[in-house]
Protein backbone atom coordinates (compact mmCIF):
# COMPACT_ATOMS: atom_id res chain seq x y z
CA UNK A 1 0.00 0.00 0.00
CA UNK A 2 1.45 3.14 -1.25
CA UNK A 3 1.08 6.20 -3.63
CA UNK A 4 4.05 7.02 -6.03
CA UNK A 5 3.57 10.48 -8.55
CA UNK A 6 5.63 11.23 -11.36
CA UNK A 7 5.16 14.49 -13.07
CA UNK A 8 7.27 15.98 -15.93
CA UNK A 9 6.56 20.22 -16.28
CA UNK A 10 8.29 23.27 -17.69
CA UNK A 11 11.90 21.46 -18.01
CA UNK A 12 11.39 19.45 -15.00
CA UNK A 13 10.76 15.58 -13.23
CA UNK A 14 9.37 15.14 -10.06
CA UNK A 15 9.03 12.11 -8.29
CA UNK A 16 7.10 12.26 -4.72
CA UNK A 17 5.88 9.10 -2.57
CA UNK A 18 4.35 9.01 0.80
CA UNK A 19 5.62 7.02 3.58
CA UNK A 20 3.54 5.00 5.35
CA UNK A 21 4.29 1.37 5.57
CA UNK A 22 1.52 -1.24 6.60
CA UNK A 23 2.31 -4.58 8.20
CA UNK A 24 -1.31 -6.93 7.89
CA UNK A 25 -3.47 -4.27 10.02
CA UNK A 26 -0.63 -2.48 11.50
CA UNK A 27 0.31 0.88 10.20
CA UNK A 28 3.69 2.70 10.76
CA UNK A 29 4.71 6.07 10.52
CA UNK A 30 7.60 7.84 9.79
CA UNK A 31 7.46 8.88 13.06
CA UNK A 32 8.56 5.27 14.21
CA UNK A 33 10.42 3.72 11.22
CA UNK A 34 13.85 5.61 10.63
CA UNK A 35 14.32 4.21 6.60
CA UNK A 36 10.47 4.64 5.50
CA UNK A 37 11.66 5.83 1.75
CA UNK A 38 10.20 4.11 -0.88
CA UNK A 39 12.73 6.41 -4.10
CA UNK A 40 15.75 4.66 -4.28
CA UNK A 41 18.16 6.93 -6.21
CA UNK A 42 20.80 5.47 -8.85
CA UNK A 43 22.63 8.92 -10.07
CA UNK A 44 20.22 10.85 -11.48
CA UNK A 45 17.53 8.25 -11.70
CA UNK A 46 14.73 8.23 -9.26
CA UNK A 47 13.04 5.00 -8.83
CA UNK A 48 9.47 5.26 -6.52
CA UNK A 49 8.81 1.46 -5.46
CA UNK A 50 5.52 0.29 -4.72
CA UNK A 51 4.49 -3.62 -2.87
CA UNK A 52 6.77 -5.04 -0.02
CA UNK A 53 8.89 -3.17 1.82
CA UNK A 54 11.93 -5.79 0.72
CA UNK A 55 11.78 -4.02 -2.77
CA UNK A 56 13.63 -0.58 -1.78
CA UNK A 57 16.39 -2.77 -0.35
CA UNK A 58 16.85 -5.62 -3.05
CA UNK A 59 16.61 -2.68 -5.93
CA UNK A 60 19.60 -0.36 -3.85
CA UNK A 61 21.56 -3.46 -3.61
CA UNK A 62 21.34 -4.69 -7.36
CA UNK A 63 21.72 -1.53 -8.96
CA UNK A 64 24.60 -1.34 -6.15
CA UNK A 65 26.16 -4.21 -7.95
CA UNK A 66 26.11 -2.87 -11.50
CA UNK A 67 29.50 -1.71 -12.74
CA UNK A 68 27.80 0.42 -14.63
CA UNK A 69 23.99 1.84 -14.47
CA UNK A 70 23.38 2.48 -18.91
CA UNK A 71 21.42 5.33 -19.63
CA UNK A 72 17.72 4.90 -19.02
CA UNK A 73 17.11 7.25 -22.15
CA UNK A 74 14.53 5.29 -23.40
CA UNK A 75 11.79 2.91 -22.77
CA UNK A 76 14.00 0.07 -24.80
CA UNK A 77 17.04 0.68 -22.85
CA UNK A 78 14.89 0.43 -19.35
CA UNK A 79 13.44 -2.68 -20.67
CA UNK A 80 16.97 -4.33 -21.53
CA UNK A 81 17.77 -3.25 -17.88
CA UNK A 82 14.67 -4.87 -16.71
CA UNK A 83 15.68 -8.64 -18.52
CA UNK A 84 19.24 -8.42 -16.15
CA UNK A 85 16.85 -7.09 -12.81
CA UNK A 86 14.34 -10.20 -13.94
CA UNK A 87 17.19 -12.53 -13.97
CA UNK A 88 18.89 -11.04 -10.63
CA UNK A 89 15.87 -11.19 -8.55
CA UNK A 90 15.37 -15.34 -9.73
CA UNK A 91 19.18 -16.08 -9.10
CA UNK A 92 20.22 -13.97 -6.33
CA UNK A 93 17.06 -12.75 -4.42
CA UNK A 94 14.92 -15.92 -4.74
CA UNK A 95 11.61 -14.52 -5.66
CA UNK A 96 8.40 -16.18 -5.68
CA UNK A 97 6.53 -15.31 -9.48
CA UNK A 98 3.40 -16.23 -8.54
CA UNK A 99 2.64 -16.27 -12.18
CA UNK A 100 -1.43 -16.13 -13.39
CA UNK A 101 -1.48 -18.95 -16.07
CA UNK A 102 -3.12 -16.03 -18.31
CA UNK A 103 0.05 -13.70 -18.19
CA UNK A 104 2.05 -14.64 -21.38
CA UNK A 105 5.22 -13.36 -19.04
CA UNK A 106 7.08 -14.36 -15.76
CA UNK A 107 6.29 -11.76 -12.96
CA UNK A 108 9.10 -9.72 -11.53
CA UNK A 109 6.28 -8.60 -8.94
CA UNK A 110 7.92 -5.21 -9.15
CA UNK A 111 5.98 -1.99 -10.32
CA UNK A 112 7.79 0.88 -10.03
CA UNK A 113 7.88 4.71 -11.77
CA UNK A 114 11.07 6.10 -12.58
CA UNK A 115 11.95 10.20 -13.21
CA UNK A 116 15.45 10.83 -14.52
CA UNK A 117 16.48 13.69 -16.61
CA UNK A 118 15.32 11.55 -19.85
CA UNK A 119 11.63 11.82 -18.52
CA UNK A 120 8.70 10.03 -16.61
CA UNK A 121 8.49 6.10 -16.97
CA UNK A 122 6.34 3.12 -15.14
CA UNK A 123 7.60 0.21 -15.28
CA UNK A 124 4.82 -3.11 -14.44
CA UNK A 125 6.05 -6.24 -13.08
CA UNK A 126 5.21 -7.75 -16.60
CA UNK A 127 8.27 -5.26 -17.40
CA UNK A 128 6.23 -3.04 -19.94
CA UNK A 129 7.76 0.24 -19.97
CA UNK A 130 5.56 3.17 -20.27
CA UNK A 131 6.68 6.97 -20.80
CA UNK A 132 4.82 9.47 -20.15
CA UNK A 133 4.20 13.29 -21.34
CA UNK A 134 2.20 14.74 -18.33
CA UNK A 135 2.39 12.59 -15.15
CA UNK A 136 1.73 9.35 -13.53
CA UNK A 137 0.91 7.33 -10.60
CA UNK A 138 1.01 4.27 -9.06
CA UNK A 139 0.19 2.51 -5.80
CA UNK A 140 -3.10 2.04 -3.79
CA UNK A 141 -3.56 5.66 -3.74
CA UNK A 142 -3.19 6.13 -7.47
CA UNK A 143 -6.83 6.69 -8.69
CA UNK A 144 -7.14 9.78 -6.37
CA UNK A 145 -3.40 11.55 -6.85
CA UNK A 146 -4.27 10.70 -10.93
CA UNK A 147 -7.67 12.46 -10.62
CA UNK A 148 -5.94 15.50 -8.17
CA UNK A 149 -3.36 16.02 -10.45
CA UNK A 150 -5.42 15.96 -13.92
CA UNK A 151 -7.56 18.44 -12.37
CA UNK A 152 -4.67 21.28 -11.68
CA UNK A 153 -1.85 20.25 -13.95
CA UNK A 154 -2.60 22.82 -16.91
CA UNK A 155 -2.65 25.60 -14.37
CA UNK A 156 0.39 27.69 -15.35
CA UNK A 157 1.18 29.01 -12.39
CA UNK A 158 2.05 25.60 -10.09
CA UNK A 159 5.21 23.74 -10.78
CA UNK A 160 5.98 20.09 -11.21
CA UNK A 161 6.51 19.92 -7.64
CA UNK A 162 3.48 21.48 -6.34
CA UNK A 163 1.31 19.57 -8.98
CA UNK A 164 3.25 15.81 -7.56
CA UNK A 165 2.78 17.83 -3.74
CA UNK A 166 -1.37 17.84 -4.52
CA UNK A 167 -1.16 14.17 -6.04
CA UNK A 168 0.46 12.69 -2.91
CA UNK A 169 -1.95 15.07 -0.68
CA UNK A 170 -5.22 13.46 -1.88
CA UNK A 171 -3.82 9.95 -2.03
CA UNK A 172 -3.14 10.76 1.80
CA UNK A 173 -6.48 12.28 2.49
CA UNK A 174 -8.64 9.46 0.91
CA UNK A 175 -6.84 6.60 0.33
CA UNK A 176 -6.16 4.15 3.64
CA UNK A 177 -2.80 2.79 2.20
CA UNK A 178 -1.16 5.86 2.33
CA UNK A 179 0.54 8.34 4.74
CA UNK A 180 2.30 11.67 5.47
CA UNK A 181 5.42 13.01 5.52
CA UNK A 182 5.44 12.55 1.39
CA UNK A 183 9.51 12.55 0.32
CA UNK A 184 9.86 14.31 -3.26
CA UNK A 185 12.80 14.41 -5.68
CA UNK A 186 13.63 16.40 -8.75
CA UNK A 187 15.46 16.73 -11.72
CA UNK A 188 16.40 19.07 -14.35
CA UNK A 189 15.41 17.45 -17.95
CA UNK A 190 17.43 17.14 -21.02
Amino acid sequence: MTTIVAVKKNGFGVIAADTLTIWGNTKESAEHIANPSKIVRAGDNFFGLTGSSANPHVMTHWLASLKRLPSLGTADAIFDLLLEFHSSLKDRYFIREYDDERDQFESSRFNFVLVNPYGVFSVTSLRAVTEYKKFTSIGSGCDYALGAMQAVYDDPSLSAAEIASIGIKVAVEFDDGSGFPMELQEVSLK
